[in-house]
């Protein structure tokens, strides 16, 4: 840590200049706004616009195809690039509805990504970022390898360059600012909704993070774990001893076991916290087999105690997406980037890149007994985990969490344990944050439950007009057409079904109180 410190201090000292540059952009087109209001400049006046610290590589006017998309809106595209490294993609809508949004990204993001971009078309001026940083090869983090200042920039500091650049450039394009502000993520993005949420409250109004990647360092730590039981030998990724054999064995045997706990048996399981699975009574499985599985489910822990919280069961665990997240091996990557999956890849090169700045660093002989140490730098530029959301309340802010239950990628139990902490700091913090668990839906989507919500509409109700999520309809589609509607209830409520009625039917669904996670038996 002591020789990391003269690095952090020399970061710190750029970054606090930018946030100084930033301040002069709200000054400079803050006074813009004082002249007579227009419909908004020309590309050609945008284009010459010099902001502190901002190069605006192109701004083009993008006139769409309404033949393909009947709802498209022509727009004015502008690309730029912040501080030399932060590039960033902003759409200002010709008929623009007064209103901004923000999208997130996904992995360890590299390219101009915006999880919102299809706001356009409603109306919204929206922006993403690739968060200072350029995409390599597969699923790897080798940009960040003694970088701290694109390790600053991806754990959380481009996102806020890149919110305050965009408003100042809808306030000047424009000539008025934005009227309300959100951001939407999942996954990384969700992460950066959730740091936005907790180091920067006055970016955003309202804010979605789903299925939300916040705590690096401990979710490196469950697949590192996982990979260790999986794959002790890593000269060695071509098979394990979790075959897809075995995992339809566990699916099938939790859904004996689990999906008529609901009362419903239809292949979704409401509320996995709360069942009882044993795994001991499924069979057909080896005490190797086993083991792995109990890895998944356990987590990662120390001398100390856990560190991390490892995968609920649920009969949503879909053999492809456990093979293709979890347990592996996709013969692609272990031939291309020496990683057995997509957890196994975050989580080696977390430890490789952002916690040790090692390259050589051997997941199989870590031990994780000084976990906590040598994860501290780490976590303090790439964790969202405080609870203490005061600043965002204060501000009037609105913040929408979700997860699915089934997710194969990030423990959803984590997530409500964040939840169930903020609570217990705040007992009054269902007035500006909610958390929805999904049932039956996989990362950011998919699988066999109703998983499609507008969030985007949900946070516009709860910041504009006051109309607070106590219940949302979910909906799941099959070639446009919908097959499935559930409704989602604040956590810790979840939906039960009535006992009659179509079960593909919402109307047929009532809340019901969680009782809180139940003895595995696992």
């Amino acid at each position: 840590m002591d020789a990391e410190r003269p690095k952090v201090m020399a970061v710190m000292t750029t970054c606090m200049k930018k946030h100084y540059l930033a301040g002069l952009i709200v000054l400079y087109t803050a006074g813009l706004a004082l002249g007579e209001s227009t419909k908004h400049m020309s590309a050609e006046e945008l284009r010459s616009l010099l902001l502190p610290d901002v190069i605006l590589e192109s701004v083009v006017s993008v006139t769409p195809d309404v033949q393909k998309n009947p709802h498209a809106r022509a727009y004015a595209e502008v690309k730029g690039l912040i501080g030399g490294n932060i590039r960033f993609e902003l759409l200002l809508p010709e008929a623009w509805n007064g209103d901004f949004v923000m999208g997130g990204g996904g992995g360890f993001v590299g390219t101009i990504q915006n999880s919102a971009r299809d706001s356009v078309n409603r109306g919204y001026a929206t922006v993403g970022t690739d968060t200072g940083h350029e995409w390599q090869p597969g699923y790897l983090a080798g940009w960040a390898f003694t970088n701290l200042e694109a390790q600053l920039d991806f754990g959380y500091l481009a996102v806020h360059r890149t919110a305050e650049v965009a408003k100042a450039l809808v306030r000047a394009y424009y000539q008025t600012p934005a009227g309300h502000c959100y951001f939407l993520g999942c996954s990384r993005g969700g992460g950066q909704a959730m740091m936005g949420a907790q180091r920067y409250p006055k970016d955003f109004d309202g804010i979605v993070a789903g299925a939300p990647a916040f705590n690096w360092t401990g979710f490196a730590a469950t697949m590192v774990t996982i990979a260790k039981a999986l794959y002790p030998n890593p000269q060695h990724l071509e098979s394990t001893a979790l075959t897809r054999d075995a995992l339809q064995k566990l699916q099938q045997a939790i859904l004996e076991q689990c999906d008529a706990q609901d009362g419903l048996r239809d292949g979704v399981i409401q509320d996995p916290a709360s069942v009882h699975f044993d795994l001991s009574k499924v069979p057909g499985l080896t005490d190797e087999q086993r083991s792995a599985i109990q890895a998944i489910y356990q987590g990662a822990r120390n001398e100390h105690g856990p560190i991390g919280p490892g995968y609920p069961t649920g009969a949503e665990c879909d053999p492809d997406q456990w093979i293709a997240w979890l347990v592996g091996p996709v013969p692609a990557m272990v031939a291309k980037d020496q990683v057995a999956d997509l957890t196994f890849a975050f989580g080696t090169q977390v430890f490789k890149y952002l916690v040790f700045n090692n390259p050589d660093w051997d997941y199989s002989t870590y031990d994780f007994s000084n976990f906590e140490g040598d994860t501290r730098l780490a976590a303090s530029f790439l964790n969202a985990t405080s609870p203490n959301l005061e600043a965002l309340r204060e501000r009037k802010g609105k913040l929408v969490i979700w997860h699915g239950w089934a997710d194969p990628a990030l423990p959803a139990q984590a997530t409500a344990d964040y939840y169930r902490e903020v609570q217990a700091r705040d007992p009054d913090a269902r007035n500006y944050c909610r958390l929805f668990m999904v049932p039956g839906c996989l990362h950011c989507g998919g699988g066999p439950g109703a998983a499609d919500v507008d969030w985007l509409s949900v946070i516009v109700d709860w910041v504009q007009r006051d109309k607070a999520p106590d219940k949302l309809i979910a909906s799941k589609t099959d070639h446009g057409k919908v097959v499935m509607t559930r409704p989602l209830y604040p956590y810790p409520q979840s939906a039960v079904y009535k006992g009659s009625g179509d079960p593909t039917s919402a109307d047929n669904f009532e809340v019901k109180a969680s009782p809180g996670p139940a003895a595995k038996g696992h």
